[in-house]
């Protein structure tokens, strides 16, 4: 996955507030040793039965892994996305999952996005060809 030169600042959440971020980056930590194909259907099966994210829920759900997990605020873009959409579905929402590469360099990266809008991503991810996604099954807002 991408390599940024440096973490991500981010807010500190209240004790009473990291538990469920800490649950749902511990969570993804243990989904990304999974093969590929198979955590997309995993996160399949997970997005059933929720509404779309708004770009604002979507937002403070990768702030709070970012918040709580030093990998997710710095190299772990894989871990940091599937905990967000994990965060948002504990909420009954889902953000669309993304996974893709760009050629030259070539770099991967995965980012969750909201309204076909990629969320708190710095850099164009235009150049990124997306390979696995696990859309919200209701749709667009």
């Amino acid at each position: 996955m991408t390599t940024p030169v440096t973490a991500e600042e981010s807010l500190r959440l209240p004790w009473h507030g990291q538990v469920g971020p800490r649950l749902a980056v511990g969570l993804a930590r243990l989904l990304v040793m999974l093969p590929p194909a198979r955590l997309q259907r995993v996160l399949q099966v997970l997005s059933k039965g929720t509404v779309p994210a708004g770009y604002a829920r979507a937002a403070r759900a990768r702030e709070a892994a970012v918040s709580v997990s030093a990998r997710c605020a710095g190299l772990g873009c894989l871990q940091r996305s599937v905990a967000t959409v994990l965060i948002c579905r504990a909420r009954g929402r889902w953000a669309d999952w993304c996974t893709g590469f760009r050629t030259l360099p070539f770099a991967a990266h995965a980012w969750v996005e909201a309204g076909g809008v990629p969320v708190g991503e710095p850099g164009e991810l235009g150049v990124f060809r997306t390979v696995l996604a696990v859309r919200c099954p209701a749709g667009r807002p």
